[in-house]
């Protein structure tokens, strides 16, 4: 079997807490897996941690496609919860800025065309943060990842910040678009129904600190759409599993 990304007996402290004791997981190439778990377990400095923003906090060895990850860099690419977007920037000027840092702007513009078009921002491209709605902030955010043809997407909650309508809009948008980029992905979610329906994988938190409570791979393969998982015959009983390991991880802890 084929791993993109490689997490090995990982341990992050912050001075005499623990958040994360041992941890390894693998995500397998093109993968998508969601991590759930209650608040404070650890998912989201795992995120972090993956993406090389505590390197001082950790120990442990990661691996992507078996090159060793410590410090941010494209590679992994992280889209974050509440946007990030330069206030003093353009919807096209946000979504170029990774290319502008790394000088790769040359020879882009029909990368840069065509997220604007997939993620339906071709008529705001001039605008500023200020006259976008919640929804179009955080399809800037996933636009401007997704611009560095990064080898993993990571997701920390990017869809929690806006309203359920909007939220399924963008789940549809993103399970599209991971569909015909074929991007390793891990996203952090709250959201048991939001991990059923995009993920391949799902791996339930307990902590902290952090440990796999369970590790299940989804009974309904791709191509996945929001209608026909809700649908099928396994997603009662999925959810329950789920929810069952989530009280037992707390419980636990």
């Amino acid at each position: 079997m084929t791993y993109s990304l490689e997490v090995e007996d990982v341990n992050v402290r912050f001075r005499d807490h623990v958040i994360i004791d041992g941890l390894t997981l693998r995500v397998e190439n093109d993968e998508f897996v969601s991590i759930v778990g209650t608040s404070g377990c650890g998912k989201t400095t795992l995120l972090r941690t993956i993406g090389g923003l505590l390197p001082q906090a950790q120990v442990g060895r990661m691996t992507l496609h078996g090159t060793e990850l410590r410090t941010p860099e494209p590679r992994a690419t992280m889209v974050f919860q509440h946007f990030g977007l330069f206030p003093w920037k353009t919807v096209e000027q946000n979504i170029r800025y990774g290319l502008d840092v790394q000088g790769r702007s040359n020879g882009m513009d029909a990368r840069v065309e065509q997220l604007l078009d997939v993620m339906s921002l071709t008529a705001a491209r001039d605008k500023y943060p200020y006259q976008l709605s919640g929804g179009m902030k955080q399809r800037v955010g996933i636009a401007r990842a997704l611009c560095l043809e990064p080898e993993l997407l990571l997701l920390d909650e990017p869809l929690s910040a806006v309203d359920a309508i909007t939220r399924e809009i963008m789940q549809r948008e993103v399970l599209g678009i991971i569909e015909r980029e074929t991007r390793t992905a891990l996203l952090v979610t709250h959201d048991l129904d939001e991990a059923i329906i995009m993920s391949d994988r799902i791996i339930v938190l307990g902590g902290p600190p952090a440990r796999v409570v369970l590790d299940v791979r989804s009974p309904m393969p791709r191509p996945r759409d929001i209608d026909s998982v809700r649908s099928h015959p396994d997603y009662i009983p999925l959810r329950s599993q789920l929810w069952d390991s989530l009280q037992s991880g707390r419980v636990a802890a």
